[in-house]
């Protein structure tokens, strides 16, 4: 017999297997349950962009493990599932890979079941499967291999992981004996000991074997060796987790069948400081470029309240920035009757930065006045000759009076409206320890030049390995106020230009490279 939910609510849980990593892998089901779910429970392995089609009121909770250690236990997470259904929620718990492949899929499945919480399970692509697919190495191939096993990679002399002897569930013998290919999952740590093991059951040393990390993820990258030596190969070249192995004669075909280019940023860290609202559209672009990105929001965007805008007086209105964009428009909404686009026919729109030009499109207005450098300075030649009487500059309340004063000086009568401010985010210390450290250190603004040094306790806190990228003079002229050169900076003053620039700077590095 079914039991009602608690207060009488149709809560149901969806077990969903979010894939291997690579968002695109995502099955129709998964995507649909996500983007209906009241609450999300994801572990780490989740890939990053899976969780982008949830929808904005969603609750999404971490219940998963940091650094080998259990962040959760398993049995807090089962009664996450059961409180949430209860409360009649449509739950969804999304695993990395299969919810019933080494995912304890099974276990929260029969505590579902013991209390009548009616639930269903979304298969994911496994990575046991996916990863070598990617790296090029076909599980099963005729005349190679008509089986493959796959296996916990954790062992009592491992890591261990969840807390349960798992070599006492390993019989080496037979997997040393299994005629087909074995696949071992989190066993990046444990691969001396289960090399050790098979050899000493009698898997020959010989073998090929390979590992494949991060698979179908940018910076997937792939270790080939044979079963004696992927160990010590593995380790000196610092594999990370998510790892899959691969041992068999088909880990040999990853030299033949490798399909897929190294991304141009792969194995490079970028630290990104701009406001977290604004820092997931760099963050993405970098890592579909093959960077680790590690987002390290110096900066909070706020904006401001104010009175209701008439724009009608205006014959031309400057807007610095898409927050400006947002501010404006909330101003004009503010009116009675709310005003829109409409508002704004009888002035000419001047814009700063590709950025701003997309936010004001998005919202129904093809920017007259775009200079060729996103600057202040060259809004003012931009600007030049242009017949003024009154103007509007939507900004930040800290932005430099460079255009107010080149307007004034020629007559223009000239509104200021703050529409945001941009104020302090410390980031977590241990963001911040990684940040300083990574190969490249973007900044966007002055705001995050000064933020982040704060954060980070000065200028020497930066890694003289790391690359100091900037978007443009100003944030250069910032940088050098503080102490730092800017090895980088952008051509073009957006966001664009700085992975241009990053781009053109790594590929120089690989070609000066010995």
């Amino acid at each position: 017999m079914t039991a009602e939910p608690e207060g009488g609510g149709a809560g149901r849980v969806f077990l969903v297997g979010a894939g291997p990593g690579d968002p695109g892998l995502l099955g129709a089901r998964a995507l649909e349950v996500i983007a209906s779910a009241d609450v999300i429970l994801y572990d780490r392995l989740v890939g990053p962009g899976v969780l982008d089609g949830a929808r904005a009121g969603a609750e999404l909770v971490f219940v998963g493990k940091q650094g080998g250690g259990e962040a959760v236990p398993q049995e807090r997470t089962e009664e996450l599932l059961l409180e949430h259904a209860r409360r009649g929620r449509r739950v969804v718990r999304l695993k990395g890979g299969d919810p019933f492949v080494f995912g304890r899929g099974g276990e929260e499945a029969l505590t579902l079941r013991a209390a009548g919480i009616p639930f269903e399970v979304v298969p994911g692509l496994t990575a046991g499967l996916a990863a070598p697919a990617y790296a090029g190495i076909p599980v099963t191939h005729r005349g190679l291999s008509t089986a493959v096993a796959l296996v916990t990679g954790h062992t009592r002399e491992g890591t261990g992981g969840e807390g349960e002897d798992h070599e006492a569930a390993i019989d080496w013998q037979a997997l040393a004996a299994f005629p087909g290919t074995l696949v071992f999952y989190m066993g990046v740590s444990a691969l001396p000991v289960i090399a050790e093991r098979l050899i000493d059951a009698g898997r020959p040393g010989s073998e090929p074997a390979a590992v494949v990390e991060a698979g179908t993820l940018p910076r997937q990258r792939t270790i080939s060796g044979t079963l004696e030596t992927i160990a010590e190969l593995a380790l000196r070249e610092r594999v990370m987790a998510p790892s899959v192995t691969v041992v068999g004669a088909v880990a040999a075909l990853a030299s033949e069948l490798a399909w897929r280019e190294p991304p141009p940023l792969a194995g490079r860290t970028v630290a990104v400081t701009r406001a977290r609202a604004q820092s997931s559209g760099l963050a993405r672009v970098l890592g579909e470029l093959g960077a680790t990105v590690l987002e390290a929001p110096a900066i909070l965007v706020r904006m401001l309240p104010g009175p209701a805008l008439d724009p009608s007086p205006y014959d031309l209105v400057c807007v610095t920035s898409a927050n400006g964009v947002e501010g404006l428009f909330a101003r004009l909404a503010a009116g009675e009757p709310p005003r829109d686009a409409r508002s704004l026919a009888g002035a000419r729109i001047a814009a700063i930065g590709a950025g701003t030009v997309a936010a004001l499109a998005a919202r129904g207005i093809r920017a007259d006045i775009v200079p060729e450098r996103a600057v202040a300075e060259s809004l003012v030649e931009a600007l030049d000759g242009l017949a003024v009487r009154r103007a509007l500059i939507a900004r930040a309340s800290q932005a430099r009076e460079v255009i107010p004063e080149a307007l004034a000086a020629k007559g223009v009568q000239v509104d200021l409206l703050d529409v945001y401010e941009t104020v302090a985010e410390a980031p977590e210390a241990g963001v911040i320890e990684q940040a300083v450290c990574a190969d490249y250190i973007t900044f966007t603004s002055s705001s995050t030049v000064r933020f982040f040094l704060e954060a980070a306790g000065g200028a020497g806190a930066i890694s003289q390995a790391s690359r100091i990228v900037s978007i443009g003079p100003v944030t250069s002229d910032a940088l050098r106020e503080h102490g730092l050169e800017p090895h980088l900076e952008a051509e073009r003053h957006d966001v664009e230009g700085i992975v241009e620039a990053l781009l053109a700077d790594a590929a120089d590095g690989q070609r000066t490279q010995p």
